[in-house]
């Protein structure tokens, strides 16, 4: 059990890569916070789980609603060891200049916005008991953009330089803050970076990757229990390519 009774807090964790990843910890011995702005689908996960899984549904990009999500956590388990910030949006694939303002402001508050609410929250519970391990989930389109996702790989770009920030500043108070960086996977938001999800899109983009397959939830998942871990003492600040060699 390489969690074993560690309080964890997965953003996002409803489904795709945030859902393996509770999954996971579950498996390993944490209790896990299933956080989603789709109440249901969290409820299922956490109800999957069972017993070391709570739901709350909460949208991270709203300071009240990240508020009450940490409030919940304590009031029910004390204290938060993991924190993963899966949670995230995109534009569909497009010219730069057509994405709306609107469309600009949602994946900012979801994708960076959330980092700085959660840690808002959590860092000082963190620094108070002495310990904290925070992990972002950030992409590869952060280190090797792709055509068409101009301002989501942006995003993903603050991501990454939030993690090693964060991780210089909060060294000294035994908190950790890694990223992972996965490539497009099987999750809701593949056909948005393809524009469209056909055999022939799929094609093109298993292409780039030199693995020859698009990643799993599974392979984030065990990314992430290796970062979160006590194995990974000695690990902060990095951001790990999780990617099949799609950044070489």
């Amino acid at each position: 059990m390489r969690l074993k009774d560690k309080i964890a807090i997965v953003t996002g964790a409803g489904s795709g890569f945030g859902r393996g990843i509770a999954e996971r910890f579950a498996q390993e011995g944490a209790k896990v916070v299933i956080a989603d702005i789709n109440g249901p689908a969290a409820e299922m996960v956490a109800a999957e789980i069972g017993k070391n899984a709570m739901a709350v549904n909460g949208d991270v990009s709203v300071n009240d609603e990240v508020s009450l999500m940490i409030e919940q956590t304590i009031k029910r388990w004390e204290r938060i060891d993991i924190l993963v910030n899966n949670a995230g949006t995109t534009h569909r694939n497009k010219p730069m200049t057509e994405v709306t303002e609107k469309e600009f402001d949602q994946i900012f508050a979801v994708n960076v916005k959330s980092v700085y609410l959660t840690a808002h929250h959590c860092v000082p519970l963190m620094k108070k008991q002495g310990h904290g391990v925070i992990l972002n989930v950030a992409s590869t389109a952060g280190v090797r953009p792709r055509p068409g996702l101009a301002w989501y790989n942006t995003s993903k770009g603050s991501m990454i330089t939030a993690t090693k920030a964060m991780a210089i500043e909060l060294a000294p108070d035994k908190i950790r803050v890694n990223a992972i960086n996965p490539v497009a996977g099987e999750t809701g938001m593949l056909h948005l970076f393809m524009g469209e999800d056909t055999p022939e899109k799929r094609k093109q983009f298993v292409s780039s990757i030199p693995w020859g397959r698009l990643s799993l939830p599974s392979d984030m998942a065990n990314a992430a229990l290796f970062l979160c871990s006590d194995e990974a003492e000695m690990v902060t600040g990095s951001c790990v390519e999780v990617d099949g060699g799609r950044c070489i």
